[in-house]
């Protein structure tokens, strides 16, 4: 399961109104019934980049899942290497664009560099931990070539994202959802949903032959006068899957974000496992989300209702997350 991660360190603020105005993170995960371990991994952080004299606040999230079928008995371990390189490369990113590097570099790098360097660097990983552990008995993929016969016991899906003050950039490759709710963008927005939805339990794969190229970019540099996302969310397809349609999956994203508008971090953190679990015990499959919305302080004053108490995520055999009646 996935667990909490520490207090985010103290960086630049996003100019909003509010004394305690601020990035707040959030995630969980649990395991899928009848499942013996979680193949999901999902983390993220905040980032304080110096640049001369200022100090500015970025994130990263990521969040992957592991295949978990027989041929990728290492699944679990392959998306917990698969955030772990993407944390670390993102956050490379994310310094050169808050140090200044022009947009149609970053962009090339997030289009063509990043991709490949994740890809590469999620092998590597792998490698590493079969030359360490070898495997009792080789994977059942005769019909592959042996680098990539190596890798499928550590298939996994993987989402991440970067927000700096003047950019919000992400990386999908396989199933789950990046959502963007609030403020300027309005939304729910799934940007990196594909046009064609994936059939049953096959997902492209950071193992799959020409993975660099089966990765979707979301590139949205964000204007001076533009106010960033309100909410960041990156799931796996355990929650998606819980609901009939797109539609449902929207729904809750609305009221997931109404929520944290509405009674802060601490109140939804310590609701999300039983939702979670509740959305678990539809889709059948493992589920994590991790999460960063901005707090803009000062919510007493804003003329907010209170929720009333007995507000759940899920009512009777539809799974939602309404947004709170007033």
């Amino acid at each position: 399961m996935v667990t909490v991660p520490p207090a985010q360190p103290e960086g630049e603020r996003l100019p909003v109104a509010g004394p305690e105005a601020g990035w707040r993170i959030l995630h969980h995960g649990v395991t899928g019934p009848h499942k013996a371990r979680c193949q999901d991994y999902a983390e993220g952080r905040t980032l304080v980049v110096d640049d001369g004299p200022r100090s500015t606040q970025v994130l990263l999230l990521a969040a992957a899942d592991g295949h978990g079928a027989s041929p990728h008995s290492r699944s679990h371990h392959g998306a917990r290497f698969a955030v772990e390189v993407f944390l670390g490369l993102a956050g490379e990113f994310a310094e050169r664009a808050v140090r200044g590097q022009s947009l149609p570099r970053l962009r090339a790098e997030a289009q063509q560099r990043m991709p490949h360097d994740i890809v590469r660097a999620w092998e590597e990983r792998c490698a590493e931990h079969l030359r360490e552990h070898p495997l009792d008995t080789p994977p059942p993929a005769a019909d592959e070539p042996p680098k990539r016969r190596d890798l499928l016991p550590y298939g996994t899906t993987l989402v991440g994202a970067v927000l700096t003050p003047g950019l919000v950039a992400a990386w999908q490759l396989g199933d789950g959802e990046l959502t963007l709710v609030g403020q300027d963008t309005g939304g729910p927005l799934l940007p990196l949903a594909p046009v064609h939805p994936e059939l049953g339990d096959e997902t492209d794969s950071l193992c799959s032959r020409d993975a660099p190229m089966l990765m979707r970019v979301h590139w949205a540099p964000l204007a001076r006068s533009a106010r960033p996302p309100g909410l960041l969310m990156l799931s796996t397809d355990g929650l998606s899957k819980s609901f009939v349609d797109r539609a449902g999956f929207e729904e809750f994203a609305r009221g997931f974000y109404t929520r944290l508008e509405r009674t802060g971090l601490s109140a939804v953190q310590d609701d999300l496992p039983q939702w979670l679990a509740r959305a678990a015990g539809y889709s059948g499959d493992d589920t994590t989300l991790v999460a960063a919305w901005y707090d803009r302080g000062n919510r007493k004053g804003r003329g907010v209702a209170e929720p009333a108490a007995e507000d759940s995520v899920y009512e009777a055999e539809r799974p939602a997350l309404p947004e709170d009646s007033e």
